[in-house]
C-alpha cells in the first residue's frame, strides 16, 4: 500500500482550495486531512474518496470502485472509491469530487 512523495504532493496541491489540507501517512498509503477530517486515502499511488449516501451514487454511476483491503483471510470494503482519474489531472474537476468528500466526512462526525 505505498504511497510516493510526489503523488501525495500532487494530491495535496489539488485539494489546496478546500483549506487546510494535511497528508498523514499510515499503513504504507496516507491519509488526506481537511481539517480534522479524512476526506480521502492513497494507496499504491491510487486516490480513493470518502462515500456516504450522499455521494455514493455518483461513484457508482462513474463505475468507481470502492477500496477494499485484506487482512486475516477477511475482505473489508471502506466508505471510500477511487477518484475518477481525469480529476486527478485537472484541480477544476477535482473541485466537485472533493468537496464532496469532505462532505461526506463532515456527515460521518455527526
Amino acid at each position: 500500500m505505498a504511497a510516493s512523495r510526489e503523488f501525495l504532493d500532487h494530491i495535496a496541491e489539488l485539494f489546496a482550495p478546500l483549506g487546510q489540507v494535511r497528508v498523514k501517512r499510515m499503513f504504507g498509503g496516507a491519509g488526506i486531512y481537511c481539517g480534522e477530517v479524512m476526506i480521502a486515502l492513497v494507496a499504491d499511488d491510487v486516490l480513493y474518496l470518502k462515500t456516504d449516501d450522499g455521494n455514493r451514487a455518483d461513484f457508482e454511476a462513474a463505475g468507481l470502485e470502492p477500496f477494499t483491503y485484506t487482512a486475516r483471510g477477511k475482505t473489508t470494503r471502506m466508505s471510500y472509491s477511487r477518484a475518477p482519474d481525469e480529476t486527478l489531472e485537472s484541480p477544476a474537476l477535482m473541485r466537485d469530487w472533493a468537496r464532496g468528500a469532505l462532505a461526506a466526512a463532515l456527515r460521518s462526525r455527526k
